[in-house]
């Protein structure tokens, strides 16, 4: 993994703190072209990977994206499913049956319904990966090397101790895909143990990891605790903890703690990019990062 990776939340209209900004966000990104655009302001700083969603207008962000091959030669996209919203307002205005045939190819669809209840609570494995294949359609022909699940369901699955369906999404995605499997989450020490109690070891884990304990359950001194034992590879997440910290006091921070491999962020504008890739390299040379570490 690249040390920098670049996010989707601002396009969307996503801030966890400020509805206001998340209004503004959403009026100035109303156009694929604009996000686009700033896509190519980080690619142009050097991030070749965009961590992203599968929100239904990544289907033309891709499709432009590929339409550049010697624009974006070497980028990646870092797929996370599922995009929750997506489904939940599906429901909203298709119903549950409505939902799912939306989103679950006819065949199976058919088969799920006909054999009722039983089948859906026995076969659910096989459901997960219905639903990843089409999450992934929207990636054909792009460079995928690592996919994500999505904090919602991590945390819900270990919650409810179903690690089963954790390990079902790890060999899924490398056996179909060819690609890592990552995990989000906003409880890292729980999940590194219970990734390692069913076999899967040194995972990619992105988390919330701040000065401020900002969605990081557990909170700071025992995720400083688990980042000393260096059994995962950790992407740092929601560093500004959702714009509480001001980028030099949130990235001093982050830069100093041991084993970090990537810094995850999102920025609306050319300059704000520039900002924060400027001072992840100049807190990366203070703190004398291994080289392979940086990128």
């Amino acid at each position: 993994m690249n040390r920098i990776l670049f996010g989707d939340n601002q396009f969307f209209g996503i801030n966890h703190i400020s509805e206001e900004k998340s209004r503004n966000q959403s009026i100035q990104f109303k156009e694929d072209k604009t996000i686009v655009k700033t896509i190519q302001h980080a690619y142009n700083m050097g991030i070749d990977t965009f961590m992203c969603t599968t929100h239904d207008r990544m289907i033309n962000i891709t499709s432009i994206i590929k339409s550049n091959p010697l624009e974006f030669e070497y980028f990646n996209f870092y797929p996370c499913m599922p995009y929750a919203h997506k489904y939940a307002n599906a429901v909203t205005e298709l119903g549950i049956i409505g939902a799912l045939k939306q989103y679950i190819p006819g065949n199976y669809f058919s088969t799920l319904f006909k054999t009722g209840s039983a089948y859906l609570k026995k076969d659910y494995i096989s459901m997960m990966h219905v639903l990843i294949d089409a999450e992934m359609k929207i990636f054909e022909g792009t460079r995928t090397p690592i996919i994500f699940l999505q904090n919602v369901i991590t945390d819900m699955l270990l919650g409810l101790g179903m690690k089963d369906l954790l390990k079902a999404f790890h060999e899924y995605v490398t056996q179909k895909y060819n690609a890592e499997a990552g995990f989000i989450t906003m409880n890292m020490p729980r999940l590194i143990n219970d990734l390692e109690s069913i076999g899967i070891y040194n995972p990619v884990v992105c988390t919330s990891l701040n000065k401020i304990g900002f969605r990081m359950a557990g909170g700071i001194e025992l995720y400083e605790k688990t980042l000393q034992k260096n059994n995962a590879r950790i992407i740092a997440m929601q560093v500004f903890a959702g714009g509480a910290i001001p980028p030099s006091e949130a990235l001093k921070y982050i830069c100093q703690l041991p084993n970090i491999e990537s810094i995850l962020f999102g920025a609306s504008s050319k300059q704000n990019i520039e900002q924060t890739v400027n001072y992840i390299h100049q807190f990366d040379s203070i703190y004398q990062l291994s080289e392979s570490q940086i990128y």
